[in-house]
């Protein structure tokens, strides 16, 4: 009954902690970042084009973990803006992705975040299978 920490995703290595963990078939991921796979943040300046990159890479620590988007119970979206036209059209890209799986969500204007030049992250909470 212990936790299983997700190592070994096919994301940048600069994170010092393992992007997912698994507890009782529960997943929990890291906040998923802009980031390519060199480390570098995508998209600079784009909202739009890093929650995208925030996605992919989100579906990547998911499938680690044994899950996916579908299995999402709920997620929560980080934007580093106090304009809610910024956060709508982050959220427009987070919809999309999730398609028909409408799991809730808390969508947020943050003042910063942790790697240089991002604007988006998403965690999110899943279950295996």
């Amino acid at each position: 009954m212990g936790v299983e920490l997700v190592r070994g995703v096919k994301l940048s290595d600069v994170a010092e902690y393992a992007y997912a963990s698994v507890a009782n078939g529960v997943v929990f991921t890291a906040g998923a970042c802009p980031l390519d796979a060199e480390g570098r943040t995508v998209a600079v300046g784009d909202f739009v084009g890093q929650a995208r990159q925030v996605m992919e890479n989100l579906e990547v620590a998911l499938r680690a973990a044994g899950s996916s988007l579908a299995g999402v119970a709920k997620s929560t979206v980080y934007v580093r803006s106090s304009e809610q036209a910024d956060l709508v059209a982050v959220w427009e890209v987070v919809r999309a992705a999730f398609g028909d799986h409408d799991a809730p969500s808390t969508l947020l204007g943050v003042a910063a975040l942790g790697y240089d030049d991002q604007l988006v992250e998403v965690e999110a909470v899943a279950v295996r299978g």
